[in-house]
């Protein structure tokens, strides 16, 4: 690289870590649990956290040792920065190689969408272990793209590290990047059985599923058109609505200027008809694969995590097209709009938590709690692990999810006063649903006690035989199962 194109690097880097920042929080979604959980592992290891022990695990942990190593060195308050920041920079310059060299050329034009697409929607649910895996993931297939032995070398060697952040990610990546492979090994018709074969593993897995009950499948019930992985910009209310649509309708004009000037129209897409093929596979996956389902565990949110991947897909697609100057305009404009509303939303949710901690840091420490807080209505997603970054050094979340999952390096006995062994319990006290029992006191609720103003939090004790989520703002009837599901489906396959 020359010198402007390494400032560029360097200003664009720094303007996209501003979000990391401009709060006090990073809020996350699951972040603020993986927060807390690194505090936890640090009382586990100071003998402090009696039940709660700590397990080797191989995959879905790679964001959670980073954040323990730095904040042995740094701190929680700045390790948390430092590894959203990490991962930020990973997916985003992981997702500009792997257009890079799709398109074969570099994607600057489409760098305010990139930037977008790096604060979407999973980034706010605060999976980052998938999340980094989907950036390292990318890196790697920028190596591979060409089939050259260096550069299959360094995607092997990238592989572990890609399993070790989040088994979906690394299934995508090793799928991908097999699949690229044999596409160039096959020549003429030869190359539709890749194809056909996706589609036919994909089916086979849906009819294998849907007819063994004991898997208790769960479909997603918004139409299939809005798995097209433009949905990964629609991140709180029903505003950013206008940004997955801004995208879509992007990508439709786009494509039908370029069909439209393009003398040689099915070179079009015989030029591109491997990332068509890849993108139109993982729409059938999107659309087909169930949302939840249980094994050993449960598998939750299957279907909007993988929409991120369509995401990714359409944006290769878009840089292979012929690039304009309108791009960078539109891009730039819709990017602004976009990161001046993530600055409201996150500025809300911040106050909330900043009203947390005020609440939090007189209790005494190792104070057991219980937390049922919620998003307003119009937010995508509801419940906020606002709490567990609160209670770091004063107490104990009871309703603490990753420990009783066992998805993650935390594990819990059934005994422990630190957290409840239940993931079903679990998802009770996050939805307002548990029924307190005697053997749980002495034990507090923490809660939202002003419906006017939901950043307003409170704590009280709780009795024997009561429902925690009794006195509060809570969610309306019609929408509580949801919540009380969502809960339970946040410990797989992890964040």
């Amino acid at each position: 690289m020359n010198r402007s194109t390494n400032f560029l690097v360097v200003a664009v880097s720094l303007l996209l870590l501003i979000p990391c920042f401009w709060h006090a929080h990073i809020e996350a979604g699951d972040l603020g649990s993986h927060i807390y959980n690194t505090w936890l592992a640090e009382l586990v290891q100071q003998g402090n956290a009696p039940g709660v022990y700590i397990v080797n695990q191989w995959t879905n942990v790679a964001f959670d040792l980073l954040l323990f190593h730095l904040s042995k060195v740094f701190g929680i308050a700045a390790a948390e920065k430092i590894a959203v920041s990490v991962c930020v920079l990973v997916f985003f310059w992981g997702l500009f190689a792997f257009l890079t060299v799709t398109a074969q050329r570099p994607p600057w034009l489409l760098a305010p969408f990139i930037a977008m697409l790096s604060y979407g929607y999973i980034f706010h649910m605060g999976f980052m272990n998938y999340y980094l895996s989907l950036g390292l993931a990318c890196i790697g297939l920028s190596f591979v793209w060409s089939a050259r032995r260096n550069g299959i070398i360094v995607c092997c060697l990238l592989a572990p590290l890609v399993f070790l952040a989040h088994p979906v990610g690394f299934l995508w990546f090793a799928g991908t990047a097999l699949y690229r492979l044999l596409w160039l090994g096959l020549v003429g018709n030869w190359k539709l059985i890749l194809p056909a074969g996706a589609l036919l593993l994909l089916f086979a897995c849906c009819w294998y599923l849907a007819h063994h009950p004991e898997y208790k499948v769960q479909w997603r019930g918004t139409p299939f058109w809005h798995m097209n992985g433009a949905d990964q910009l629609h991140v709180f209310g029903a505003r950013y609505i206008w940004f997955a649509l801004a995208l879509s309708l992007f990508a439709v004009a786009d494509t039908g200027i370029a069909f439209v000037k393009e003398s040689n129209r099915l070179k079009l897409f015989e030029d591109r008809r491997l990332i068509l093929e890849l993108y139109l596979i993982m729409f059938c996956a999107t659309t087909f694969l169930p949302e939840n389902f249980r094994t050993a565990g449960a598998i939750g949110l299957l279907g909007t995590r993988l929409t991120l991947i369509s995401a990714i897909l359409l944006l290769c697609w878009l840089a292979s097209l012929p690039t304009r100057p309108w791009h960078l305009m539109l891009s730039s404009v819709c990017a602004a709009v976009f990161f001046v509303f993530l600055y409201q939303d996150t500025g809300y949710l911040d106050r909330m938590e900043s009203n947390m901690e005020r609440l939090t840091r007189p209790l005494p420490f190792g104070t057991r709690t219980l937390s049922s807080i919620f998003a307003p209505s119009s937010y995508r997603e509801t419940y906020l692990h606002i709490s567990d970054r609160a209670c770091i050094g004063h107490c104990f979340l009871v309703s603490n999810y990753e420990a009783a999952s066992n998805k993650f390096r935390i594990r819990v006995q059934q005994s422990s006063p630190v957290v409840t062994g239940s993931a079903d319990d679990t998802g009770d006290m996050q939805s307002g649903t548990y029924n307190v029992q005697s053997e749980d006191l002495p034990l507090k609720q923490i809660y939202q006690c002003d419906e006017r103003d939901l950043t307003r939090v409170c704590i009280r004790d709780l009795a024997a035989g009561e429902t925690n989520g009794r006195i509060g703002y809570h969610p309306d009837d019609r929408l509580l199962s949801h919540h009380k599901r969502k809960a339970t489906e946040a410990s797989g396959p992890g964040g």
